[in-house]
């Protein structure tokens, strides 16, 4: 009996979610998927979503997690619009799904969790298998449910223990379907269940049955191809990093070429806690990490490490920045470098914890009491945020000043190939601690002076405490200039708020780049989260024959030297955020140009598609 070959189609891209319930394991099976899509080579986007509550209710819409994938042959911007491939563990995440897949699209079903129940909890009157409603889709019946617990017979584990490596075997089946690399995934579990051997054998059992199935049902007439990316990178070492993950490795860098110890002060909050997990693993680069009772605990820490040396760093969300904003004034007061990093997500109060939003940028530039400016800076994808932190140092640093980071959930959690900078390539941040006096006063003695400051930056010195000679009071209340002795005069007042207001104006950032290949009337402008949605929207109208111009703010607090001129050039400026029109205010103010915000807040990233067609729409306004 001869053994009939499987057709292979190649593709140059696809678009696959993974969702189940949030006890499924679906965020694990997308991060395997995707380790093992990176080891490939090929380029890689990723948008995880999943319920704010530890343990969601089960088959519920609201309990519904997904992670999905977009991976390709070629450079690509976003997790995708539209998903190819769905697999679906029961009828709640196949319902919270359907509305997202165009029509041809895959879907492959958990069918041992189509009972009556189950549907009727999620609004089915009929099953959705039988009654003709996914008859333009190409639906595989899969029980997987069913077939893991058969693979894991030999294993001594109860039923219930048994299905809980059905998603290892769903993550087999589509790792054959697209041709995914094994080994990693094999060896991944092995160390994850380390102390428990048995279990890590049952899930390798489930995940070779998975590819098993795939191989040998009829059902699956057809596997893909997705070539690795080879002229999408340039040469390099690469890896697949997630935002989070980027920018805790970006601060360990600076800390580094700063030559400076690396202090957290954190309290932990969804989506930030991540950077306090991931540095509090390294104490073998100098890094130290406080996990502290509140908020305010955590900034006050921190701020106290800035005053002893150390390159200060606090993380948090929206509702913790509101928490810290009193510190950041101090800061602000006392002019040390502070990082105060500010993973967004949708607000106000507590607000949506694991759904993201650009909304704390006016937070961020004018949240404390009295004028208390403080530099803004922003990164665009997953692995800029290690570029971004680097970037937040080196201003900090230089100018003796709090530095905002405003990073996103998208961002956070969304991850991307990443290369791996060289040592070289790193700039060098060191910075010159006060040695002895700096001002000689009028009886011809020497003196420390901790506001005396440096002409060009008007940064402050920064004495360590404990240097003989600099000693010197801090405190939160209105400085004299020069002495930092207390001062109620109004004019010293006057004089050291335009100060502080100069010093921050006068940082120098690089100049905005614009991509205008033909001279557009257009311009699309952006920030932070936006860059890879616009930049795949402007891409798809322009090979549409559009003319259409766009650029990126990286620095929004002050902005480049040249905005006010590029956006003079423009006959229509489009702000598109994830807010209700911050950026764009703040534009209109500053500028006095009549930015079009496109604008939306429901907590998920734009759609490239989506802002095509407003931009269209827009660009053919009489």
């Amino acid at each position: 009996m001869s053994v009939v070959a499987k057709q292979v189609r190649r593709l140059d891209r696809v678009i696959i979610r993974f969702a189940g319930d949030s006890g499924d394991g679906m965020q694990l099976t997308g991060d395997r998927f995707t380790s093992e899509t990176a080891s490939f080579g090929n380029d890689l986007s990723t948008l995880p979503n999943f319920p704010a509550e530890i343990r969601a209710p089960a088959g519920t819409l609201p309990g519904v997690s997904s992670f999905q994938l977009h991976f390709a042959d070629h450079d690509i911007l976003t997790p995708g619009d539209a998903p190819n491939v769905l697999v679906a563990m029961n009828p709640a995440a196949l319902k919270a799904n359907i509305g997202d897949l165009p029509r041809g699209a895959e879907i492959i079903v958990n069918t041992d969790e189509f009972t009556r129940r189950a549907m009727q909890k999620v609004g089915y009157a009929a099953s959705p298998l039988e009654d003709g409603s996914l008859d333009g889709y190409s639906v595989h019946p899969v029980p997987l449910t069913t077939l893991t617990v058969e693979a894991l017979r030999e294993f001594d584990l109860s039923r219930k223990e048994a299905e809980r490596s059905k998603n290892m075997f769903a993550l087999g089946l589509l790792s054959w379907m697209y041709h995914r690399p094994t080994e990693g995934t094999e060896k991944f579990l092995r160390a994850k269940f380390a102390k428990k051997p048995q279990i890590a054998a049952a899930n390798i059992a489930a995940f070779r049955a998975g590819w098993n199935f795939g191989e040998t049902t009829e059902d699956f007439a057809v596997s893909y191809e997705v070539a690795p990316a080879a002229t999408a990178f340039p040469p390099g070492v690469y890896r697949n990093i997630s935002g989070n993950l980027a920018l805790s490795y970006g601060l360990i860098a600076a800390s580094r070429q700063a030559d400076l110890p690396l202090y957290l002060g954190s309290y932990p909050i969804t989506p930030a806690s991540d950077i306090l997990h991931e540095l509090s693993r390294h104490k073998n680069f100098g890094v130290r990490t406080f996990q502290a009772e509140d908020e305010i605990a955590g900034i006050g820490a921190a701020l106290g490490a800035a005053f002893g040396g150390s390159l200060a760093v606090t993380t948090t969300s929206g509702p913790g920045v509101a928490l810290k904003s009193e510190t950041i004034g101090l800061a602000v007061s006392l002019e040390l470098p502070l990082l105060v990093v500010d993973i967004q997500r949708g607000g106000p109060s507590t607000g949506l914890p694991t759904k993201t939003e650009q909304a704390d940028l006016l937070q961020a530039m004018f949240g404390r009491n009295g004028e208390a400016p403080v530099p803004v800076i922003a990164p665009r994808t997953p692995a800029d945020c290690f570029d971004a932190a680097m970037e937040a140092a080196r201003i900090a640093l230089t100018y003796r000043t709090p530095v905002f980071l405003l990073s996103d959930g998208y961002l956070a959690n969304g991850s991307e190939p990443w290369r791996i900078p060289e040592v070289e390539e790193l700039p060098d941040l060191r910075v010159q601690f006060a040695q002895g006096p700096n001002h000689t006063l009028e009886d011809g003695s020497e003196v420390f002076w901790p506001y005396k400051r440096d002409p060009r930056t008007l940064a402050r010195p920064w004495a360590v405490p404990g240097t003989p000679g600099l000693e010197h009071r801090i405190g939160g209340i209105e400085k004299q200039d020069g002495t930092g002795n207390i001062s109620y005069d109004p004019a010293n007042h006057d004089f050291m708020v335009r100060t502080r207001q100069a010093k921050i104006d006068g940082i120098q950032v690089p100049d905005l780049e614009v991509d205008d290949p033909d001279g557009a009337r257009t311009l699309v402008l952006g920030w932070g989260s936006t860059y890879g949605p616009i930049t795949a929207a402007v891409r798809r109208l322009r090979r549409a024959g559009e003319s259409i111009a766009q650029a990126h703010l990286r620095h929004l607090n002050p902005f480049p030297k040249n905005l006010g001129e590029i956006l003079a050039r423009y006959e229509r400026i489009v702000v598109p955020e994830m807010n209700l029109g911050q950026l764009a205010l703040l534009l209109r103010a500053r500028y006095l140009v009549d930015a079009h915000s496109y604008h939306q807040v429901n907590g998920m990233p734009f759609k490239a598609q989506q802002l095509a067609d407003a931009l269209r729409e827009i660009l053919h306004e009489d």
